[in-house]
């Protein structure tokens, strides 16, 4: 004969134990059931762990008594909304839990019935859950700013690099000494100057000769000081100097 008793205090310790605090006792009056046995009442969020989400948009009470006989008989149940339920919803889950605690007689069964009602909730909850979450997204990216500008091509860098480059050249220059910029002034001497300097001997043009080989070699640069465009640009920069150098000087005379 079956002890109906004693497997129905083993199943509450086992809910207990597995439960915790979503598991307690209530007065039949509670209960919303047709009995005076005792009632429980177990709460059930569409998440493993109610922790997993603070705020959870749905929560269930599944509520139990079980009956003279229960596992062999099934249990009297109840559900009821404790948050963002309808009453719709409510039917049709009681509804598949009384069909599934008739396919489960002969075995304790409330923790596979509080399985299925967790499904359930995922199952009916977890598309508005991501609805929610999708407009969210698209708000999101409305308000993002995306900035506008000139959009790099090979060719808009490249012109970029020119100037940058050029830039480099001419202020490379700017660092260079007085009498190198010079340089090329001093080969170039009137014929005033050659005469009332004493260069018109041949001791004379011998040591401009000198003189001319020695700033040549001051300004001569190597070829890893500079790209071959940053040479360019420097000679045209000196030549350009030394031309206004000159128009100053021969306006002063």
């Amino acid at each position: 004969m079956t002890d109906y008793v004693q497997e129905q205090e083993m199943e509450i310790e086992a809910l207990e134990a597995i439960l915790m605090d979503d598991f307690k006792e209530i007065h039949s009056s509670e209960s919303g059931l047709n009995t005076s046995n005792r009632c429980f009442q177990i709460t059930v969020y569409p998440q493993e762990d109610e922790t997993d989400e603070s705020n959870p948009s749905v929560v269930l009470a599944l509520i139990f008594s079980h009956t003279e006989k229960y596992p062999d008989e099934p249990p009297l149940l109840s559900v009821r909304s404790l948050k963002g339920i309808q009453s719709g919803d409510l039917a049709a889950l009681k509804e598949k839990l009384v069909q599934e605690a008739s396919d489960n007689l002969g075995m304790a069964m409330i923790y596979t019935l509080v399985t299925s009602a967790k499904e359930w909730l995922l199952e009916s909850f977890a598309q508005d859950g991501d609805t929610e979450n999708a407009e969210e997204d698209e708000v999101a990216k409305d308000e993002i700013i995306v900035p506008h500008g000139e959009p790099v091509t090979a060719d808009t860098f490249m012109a970029w690099r020119e100037r940058f480059e050029a830039e480099l050249a001419l202020e490379r220059a700017k660092l260079m000494p007085d009498s190198a910029l010079a340089a090329p002034k001093e080969k170039k001497l009137t014929g005033r100057q050659w005469f009332e300097s004493g260069r018109a001997s041949a001791k004379g043009a011998a040591s401009v000769d000198d003189e001319s080989e020695d700033d040549e070699e001051d300004i001569d640069f190597d070829d890893d000081d500079f790209e071959d465009d940053e040479e360019d640009m420097l000679e045209h920069y000196l030549a350009e100097k030394s031309d206004t150098s000159s128009h100053s000087s021969r306006r002063a005379a």
